[in-house]
């Protein structure tokens, strides 16, 4: 049967295209049941709408999509949308350091628009997947997530209920103006509007999210942007605490080996840098985050993660350090921490 209907079949052909391989124009054009001259006047019509799709030379020639200066919409079918929302829903896990705030935005347009069957299979999938790449963060719902982002980047206000660190619950509505993650933790940036003031709320502390469809002006925020609003932010809590180190290797190897959330180290010279920083993790956390960045450093303040420091290379030392005493095989410690008598296996060979 001739598909009559111009945009039904643009459709059709622009899903073969994005299947990578070239495409004889006879082949495109039984699929399409239409001639030839029918696919070409097609393909003018998507190169006109931004999508670089290439002629390949001969005896039939045929068609690709290639790259192009600008991304292009993307057809996707229901196993692609249901794989690529699974991992979005993992990078905005923290999976991959660096693209957690683009994941969840990515996210928020793919929900969007997914028919209610895939966001079922998209939850199955999540709620019987366990992440090896855990960390001692606090666990978000990624539907929080992308109701806040959703909200944010359509300026619309947001409700929600919210549970401050001493445990009192409250109803909030802001104009959420921006995602922040730390690497371990998500922030909200957001103007509350019965307070009157800009205000920082921690995501994992979020519920019940409803944006409410009224639309709103962003405001100017305080200067610095949303991440230094958020460490200013956090570096006001009774919790945080000030990090003096510096680093014997220049200030971009460092600077690319911490969270963000740590700051920017200034160069002292050519082969070092020093960074002050105001810290809310745990002390073992950030001694480790810091014994990764893979040069020599030296911590001058606050003098317990110095002294927390000594003690992990000190755990360190002794866990590659050969013991006096070898391992008795005959009384060999068995998986309950008991002595366990060795016995010549007699099984056969």
């Amino acid at each position: 049967m001739t598909t009559t209907d111009t945009p039904v079949r643009l459709l059709r052909l622009l899903s073969l295209l994005q299947t990578p391989r070239d495409w004889p124009g006879s082949e495109i054009a039984e699929r399409l049941h239409v001639s030839r001259r029918t696919v070409r006047r097609d393909i003018d019509r998507l190169r006109d709408l931004g999508y670089p799709v290439q002629a390949t030379m001969g005896a039939d020639g045929g068609y690709r999509l290639v790259a192009g200066k600008a991304m292009p919409p993307l057809l996707l079918d229901d196993e692609e949308a249901v794989a690529i929302a699974v991992g979005l829903r993992a990078g905005a896990g923290h999976a991959v350091e660096g693209i957690e705030e683009a994941s969840v935005r990515a996210l928020a347009k793919l929900e969007q628009v997914l028919p209610s069957r895939l966001r079922r299979q998209v939850s199955s999938l999540q709620a019987a997947t366990i992440p090896l790449t855990s960390g001692d963060g606090a666990t978000i719902d990624p539907h929080t997530l992308t109701a806040i982002a959703g909200a944010a980047t359509g300026q619309e206000r947001l409700r929600f209920a919210y549970r401050s660190r001493d445990g009192s619950a409250s109803k909030r509505l802001v104009e959420p103006y921006r995602l922040v993650s730390t690497g371990r933790r998500w922030y909200l940036v957001a103007y509350d509007l019965d307070r009157e003031a800009w205000r920082t709320f921690r995501v994992d502390r979020v519920s019940e999210p409803f944006p409410t469809a009224a639309r709103f002006t962003p405001r100017a925020l305080p200067s610095g942007g949303a991440a230094e609003f958020i460490r200013h932010s956090l570096g006001g809590f009774q919790s945080g605490y000030r990090v003096v180190a510096t680093f014997q290797a220049p200030a971009e190897f460092v600077a690319a080996r911490l969270p963000a959330s740590l700051g920017t180290p200034e160069p002292i010279d050519a082969d070092s840098c020093r960074l002050q920083t105001m810290a809310t993790d745990s002390r073992e956390w950030l001694a480790v985050r810091l014994a990764l960045v893979d040069c020599e450093f030296k911590v001058h303040e606050p003098q317990d993660l110095v002294d927390c420091l000594a003690d992990l290379g000190g755990r360190i030392s002794r866990a590659v350090t050969p013991t006096a005493d070898p391992v008795d095989p005959e009384t060999s410690v068995g998986p309950d921490n008991s002595a366990a008598e060795w016995k010549e296996p007699t099984g056969q060979h």
